[in-house]
């Protein structure tokens, strides 16, 4: 599995990669967004292994690995199937078109790219259904993170006691965050060679670990709530050079540490394979179409991706060719993640994990590479933490640029070219205040976080492909009206339709079902009403995209560009 992966992985990057930035064209010479429209908040330039960071770092989160462990019920064979197909020919394709057309488009998102290339009516939903989405994914990771953290485990007779290796993870986490800090003057003040740069962030990201180990901080999972949030509320108002580029560059290190570190371990230790090639088309009555494809997203297609693509890093390009090693490149890198996962959870034989005491994907993964690893001669509770640490690293680094993009998405909403600063009413200027749109998303948020990850997964990972349908319908619009080749996103966006609709309705379908037997409470409630939203959004942006994709040309320009008023 691991020898197909990296073959099949490398070789699109060199072949398929190269072919489409070939097709669509670039301009190595042309002045890029980051330096057009740079402001010190949002347009800041960046090297690309630092973009390359934010960008990789920002799109894993836990995804890459819950999938395919959840996904793996039915068999080796679909999910490796999914991740390699899906990874090369959905998932890389619309990263490296998102950030294309945004770039484009003066680093403007997808919901701008809607407006210019189908309509304001369209922007208006899409944004909409943005926003619902990150408050969805702020939840579901907010909550994924403060069990990785959670210092304290209940035994079944009622015991406390206390998880040394999440006491550990959370104390580097936290001290990730003012490394972060310090980070960033360096890069900004410093003007260091970009080796000098790298030496300092390892340098920094050892001590953090060394000094999670020694002193852990052990806090209950509802407080980590509590902290994470604020963590998040100041993330997402400051400036990305004072902590996003940093915190991801730093965190960067760390991930690819990790996915090195395990492909190594499956090499030496050369794991057997104990999970059957394919174990039917329904299983515990879940159906492999569509819940493979939705359960699996950030390993093979997600929508999200598009978001951070368009909203953050296309903001930080400093040049045109850097975009296929940063958006089609970092889209293969978590591909392999997700194959490594499915390896992980392929090597415990049934029951096996659970008698070890991992019952998490994230503590699954965790345990199955510090097996592996412990052929090379590491301890296993050191490689645990460690692995443990980058599973809430790929958390914690979403959380805070989706919960920018949530808040981008809002602020836009109530935006209108015709309206400038001034005139603007009253409750436009509340609406467009970055502190209130951040404040309510989060506050949604928090309260969808009280259901827990593992019931929100299922919405999040429909109204998650169900993005990437918006998102690839707007790409090929965008590549048809400026005369580029975009039918390789045809297939894409027509299966994922049929995905996404399918899964929405099953969803809702469930979830109504409760509704007439035993009623909902608050957290199933906001469930249901944002999945017949996302569903019926979804549909109106899709027909309205189809319909101009399908028309005949109009002879627009070759680059269509729009006015837009800045986010204060």
């Amino acid at each position: 599995m691991m020898v197909i992966a990296i073959i099949v992985l490398g070789g699109a990057y060199l072949l398929y990669g190269r072919y489409l930035q070939n097709k669509w064209g670039i301009d190595p010479n042309k002045e890029t967004p980051a330096y057009e429209m740079q402001d010190g908040v949002d347009y800041v330039p960046a090297d690309t292994n630092v973009v390359f960071g934010h960008q990789f770092a920002s799109i894993a989160g836990a995804g890459p690995i819950n999938g395919p462990i959840q996904a793996a019920m039915f068999g080796w064979l679909p999910v490796l199937l999914w991740i390699l197909i899906g990874g090369v020919f959905f998932g890389a394709v619309q990263d490296f078109a998102s950030m294309y057309a945004s770039v484009k488009n003066k680093g403007r998102t997808i919901g701008y790219i809607i407006e210019a290339y189908i309509g304001k009516l369209g922007k208006k939903l899409f944004l909409l259904f943005c926003w619902l989405f990150c408050i969805l994914v702020v939840a579901a990771f907010a909550d994924v993170v403060a069990g990785t953290f959670n210092g304290f485990s209940v035994s079944e007779s009622g015991i406390v006691s206390k998880v040394a290796a999440n006491g550990s993870v959370a104390t580097t986490s936290m001290l990730f965050i003012l490394e972060a800090v310090v980070l960033g003057m360096i890069l900004r003040m410093g003007h260091l060679n970009k080796w000098v740069n790298t030496a300092i962030a390892i340098a920094m990201l050892i001590a953090a670990v060394a000094l999670g180990l020694a002193f852990p901080v052990y806090l209950s999972q509802g407080t980590w709530h509590i902290i994470i949030f604020v963590y998040i509320l100041v993330a997402c108002v400051a400036p990305v050079s004072a902590l996003l580029q940093p915190r991801d560059y730093l965190n960067s290190y760390l991930l690819i540490f990790m996915i090195v570190a395990a492909v190594i371990g499956v090499f030496v230790a050369n794991p057997s394979c104990n999970l059957r090639a394919f174990t039917g088309f329904c299983v515990d009555g879940q159906y492999l179409f569509p819940i493979l494809f939705v359960t699996i997203a950030c390993g093979a297609v997600s929508g999200f991706h598009s978001l951070v693509s368009s909203g953050t890093a296309s903001k930080q390009i400093k040049n045109e060719k850097n975009m296929l090693p940063v958006s089609f490149g970092a889209m293969l890198m978590e591909s392999l993640l997700a194959v490594i996962a499915l390896i992980a959870v392929a090597s415990f034989a049934d029951g096996e994990a659970a008698a070890q005491g991992l019952v998490t994907q994230p503590q699954i993964f965790a345990g199955a590479i510090a097996n592996f690893l412990t052929a090379v001669g590491l301890p296993y509770n050191l490689v645990f933490t460690l692995i443990n640490l980058a599973v809430s690293a790929f958390a914690l680094t979403s959380l805070d640029s989706v919960a920018r993009v949530g808040r981008l998405s809002f602020q836009e909403f109530f935006l209108d070219d015709d309206v400038n600063d001034q005139n603007r009413k009253p409750w436009q200027s509340l609406m467009t205040n970055k502190y209130f749109a951040t404040v309510l998303t989060l506050v949604l948020a928090y309260l969808l976080t009280k259901v827990g990850y593992k019931e929100i997964w299922p919405l999040f990972g429909s109204g998650n492909q169900l993005l990437s349908v918006l998102a690839l319908v707007a790409c090929a619009v965008f590549l048809k009206k400026t005369k580029r080749q975009g039918a390789m996103l045809w297939i894409p966006m027509a299966f994922m339709i049929a995905v996404t609709f399918t899964a929405l309705g099953m969803t809702i379908y469930h979830l109504g079902g409760q509704l007439v037997t035993t009623g909902l409470d608050l957290g199933n409630t906001l469930q249901l009403i944002f999945a017949v939203l996302l569903l019926l959004l979804g549909v109106i942006v899709a027909v309205q995209g189809i319909r101009k994709l399908t028309e005949k040309d109009d002879g627009q320009p070759a680059e269509k560009q729009t006015g837009a008023a800045h986010l204060s």
